[in-house]
């Protein structure tokens, strides 16, 4: 006869916690993102974020960093949906000057108002219909 395992809370938190820490390492990468730029968003050093993206450092789930990590993929998924999944035209609209958000999007993403500020954004063009 065989036991399954139940999975505890803490496994399900470090998978989470693996799952949004490569999440937002393959987002940065196809948004074009630096890992100064990186860091600057999830309010890291650019050593933690360089860790990061080596697979080394895991986003902690009680962290602020985690939940900006969580914003960033979720302007990721929007944006993509918004350009039809062209990364040229994501990279273009996220350093362009943008009139309705009257700044440059990766400007504004760095700051945690900022990057809400622009999901709503992304989220209520992905709405329009």
């Amino acid at each position: 006869m065989t036991m399954l395992k139940s999975v505890t809370q803490p496994d399900r938190a470090q998978r989470e916690a693996q799952t949004v820490s490569k999440a937002v390492v393959r987002a940065a990468a196809a948004l074009g993102l630096s890992n100064r730029a990186l860091a600057g968003i999830l309010g890291l050093s650019e050593a933690s974020v360089s860790r990061l993206t080596r697979g080394e450092f895991v986003l902690d789930r009680q962290a602020k960093s985690f939940e900006l990590a969580v914003m960033l993929i979720r302007l990721y998924r929007s944006l993509d949906a918004v350009t039809g999944g062209d990364p040229a035209m994501a990279a273009a609209w996220l350093r362009g000057e943008n009139t309705a958000l009257h700044a440059v999007p990766l400007d504004l993403i760095q700051t945690v108002e900022g990057l809400v500020s622009t999901v709503l954004y992304l989220d209520a063009r992905r709405a329009v219909i």
